[in-house]
């Protein structure tokens, strides 16, 4: 089969690698129909990330299941599946806990020993604790499936940055990043009924999105010229803030807006954070919740809202590409010129 494969920083190349298989009988293999380029993606393609030659790449994915083993029981072949960006086995403490990317037995696609959500197929292990069958409703219709797609990964994240950041119906929200994560974090900060959403970011295409998804200000200041404008505008801060890079400037400017009493969800991979302001946080009361997302404990509910048409992250996904195609995909994200890159396999 044909997969990407990293080789270098700034050089990733579609290449033919062994076929994924059944290795174990709780494994599923699934076809890949749709993937995704992640903004996470770009820290091994700029070198952030210490990555070694031959790792595979991708771990967001949505297909069909082509064979299982003796002892799965939730999917079948020919079953149109979804896949979080980790695995886990749904039988531990951390997954009874809806905390399924610290599983004992689990891991993430890609890298070293895993197959890569960008390539023609997965091995999926632990195939009935990480895959989701995606209902026949989305499932048989395109602009639904399509809208399912960005749920593999940054749309859970989003919806989790806004879960740990304590959104409540009324509430004050910042989302500081303008990256497909930020902006799926405006979307689940309205679905979760926020009145006022501020999206900080710094890319008028990006933000208009923000606009679409349900901000009600945009913030294009940044630093303490970003801080003074949130201060001002809302008389002492955001109840919920959202941080969606994972730099040390984004993290400051999170803490920075939050009011009094207030939390600040981070779901941004914190490859560039050295510190936090505790002081301030200490003073002001200020928490710190997030971390890596567990995807798999929100897909359910997040794809009962694509299918009754409530949800639709898809205009994050704003570059098309086919599997030759992910080497650009990745050019154009590192770039700037897109903001999430859909890897279409069906065509």
């Amino acid at each position: 089969m044909r997969a990407t494969v990293f080789h270098a920083p700034g050089d990733v190349r579609v290449e033919t690698v062994p076929d994924a298989a059944i290795a174990a009988p709780t494994d599923a293999v699934v076809r890949v129909e749709y993937a995704c380029v992640c903004g996470s993606d770009l820290w091994f393609y700029r070198g952030v990330n210490v990555w070694e030659p031959g790792w595979r790449t991708g771990h967001e994915f949505l297909g069909v299941v082509d064979s299982v083993g003796a002892e799965v029981t939730t999917v079948r072949p020919g079953d149109r599946v979804i896949a979080p960006f980790s695995f886990s086995d749904g039988a531990c403490e951390f997954c009874a806990k809806g905390v399924q990317t610290s599983c004992v037995n689990g891991g993430f696609w890609g890298g070293e020993s895993n197959d890569g959500g960008q390539g023609e197929a997965v091995r999926v292990p632990f195939a009935d604790g990480t895959l989701v069958v995606v209902p026949e409703a989305v499932s048989n219709d395109p602009a639904l499936l399509r809208a399912a797609v960005p749920l593999t990964d940054v749309m859970s994240t989003g919806h989790h940055a806004a879960v740990s950041a304590g959104v409540r119906r009324g509430g004050t929200v910042a989302v500081v990043g303008d990256g497909a994560v930020g902006l799926c974090g405006v979307l689940a900060a309205a679905r979760l009924g926020a009145e006022r959403i501020f999206a900080l970011g710094h890319h008028d295409d990006r933000l208009a999105i923000a606009k679409a998804f349900g901000a009600t200000d945009l913030v294009t200041a940044r630093g303490d010229e970003a801080v003074a404008a949130v201060l001002d505008a809302t008389r002492g801060g955001a109840d919920a803030v959202l941080e969606c890079v994972g730099a040390q400037s984004s993290m400051d400017l999170a803490i920075g807006v939050a009011r009094p009493g207030g939390r600040v969800g981070f779901v941004g991979v914190p490859a560039q954070v050295g510190s936090v302001d505790i002081r301030r946080m200490f003073s002001n009361n200020i928490g710190l919740h997030g971390g890596v997302a567990p995807a798999r404990a929100y897909l359910p509910e997040l794809l009962a809202d694509v299918a009754a048409g409530r949800l639709d992250p898809s205009p994050v996904l704003d570059l098309t590409v086919d599997l030759d195609g992910v080497p650009a995909g990745y050019a154009a994200m590192d770039g700037r010129t897109a903001t999430k890159v859909l890897v279409d396999l069906t065509r």
